[in-house]
């Protein structure tokens, strides 16, 4: 089958793999942009022409990421954050995905609705409310100040991606467990869950990384540097005439990584979770 672009003749697969392409190299270039800048000296960043390869390539800017600013507590700041976060919005999707797909539930398509509307709000509209809560419960900079509304926000997606899963488990299986001995909820966490352990993986990565990259809400509830995440603490590195990339470049590829490692060792799961999801429902 051939189609055509920009009037020239072209067959379905061609098109497939140049749409591939764009896709790969919108995803790839910026960070490999950042990883060339950040094995380079401010003057060779500077130099004009603009030369893509470094010269001579230097990990002098990631050595001074390290020392300029307590970079290893923001990323302990934010492990802590996006982890107890992640677990939180994991263990209330379930139940609230659980309840969906097998409780009779009036106007559950309505609650279905309602949640995919709330996952939609921008965040900027929570912002003053969320900070006055947690100033008038005595948690600004402290980790619960983070935790709770980064669960609450990935909350909608995580139980809708959930409930794809649950719905197709057969429940024969929940009855033959309860038969056995098991509560609703001992069914839930030992039959459920397991069969849909790629949409639980699914939820846990989507909710860890928007938790990981969150900027405002950090931004807003923690003015201790001690208790920046990492997403805030790279701002640190510019000063106030001076905006050194080849260092904030360091910083950022050092914040990459982690996010790198989990999907590469979850991608598998991932992959299938958000496969399926796409075809479930």
């Amino acid at each position: 089958m051939a189609l055509e672009l920009f009037g020239v003749p072209v067959k379905k697969r061609a098109m497939i793999w140049i749409a591939g392409a764009i896709v790969v190299v919108n995803g790839f270039f910026p960070a490999v942009w950042i990883l060339l800048t950040s094995l380079k000296t401010e003057t060779e960043l500077l130099r004009v022409p603009i030369t893509y390869l470094p010269d001579a390539a230097t990990l002098e800017n990631y050595a001074t990421a390290f020392t300029a600013q307590p970079i290893l507590r923001f990323m302990w700041n934010s492990f802590v954050v996006a982890t107890l976060s992640t677990a939180l919005c994991v263990f209330v999707g379930a139940l609230a995905a659980y309840a969906l797909t097998r409780l009779r539930l009036p106007h559950r398509n309505l609650i279905m609705s309602v949640l995919l509307a709330v996952a939609m709000f921008p965040l900027i509209t929570l912002m003053v409310p969320l900070f006055k809560l947690m100033r008038e419960a005595g948690l600004l900079n402290t980790y619960l100040a983070l935790i709770l509304p980064y669960a609450v926000l990935s909350l909608p997606v995580c139980t809708l991606v959930m409930a794809a899963f649950f719905q197709d488990i057969p429940p024969d299986l929940e009855a033959a467990a309860m038969v056995d001995g098991c509560s609703r909820v001992g069914a839930l966490f030992k039959v459920v869950i397991p069969l849909s352990a790629p949409g639980v993986f699914t939820a846990a990565i989507l909710a860890f990384v928007n938790a990981w990259d969150e900027f405002l809400l950090a931004l807003t509830m923690m003015n201790r540097v001690n208790m920046r995440t990492l997403s805030v603490g790279i701002t640190l590195y510019q000063g106030e005439f001076a905006f050194p990339w080849p260092l904030i470049s360091a910083a950022l590829i050092v914040a990459i990584v982690p996010i790198c490692i989990l999907i590469a060792i979850f991608q598998e799961r991932v992959v299938g979770g958000l496969t399926a999801g796409g075809v479930k429902g």
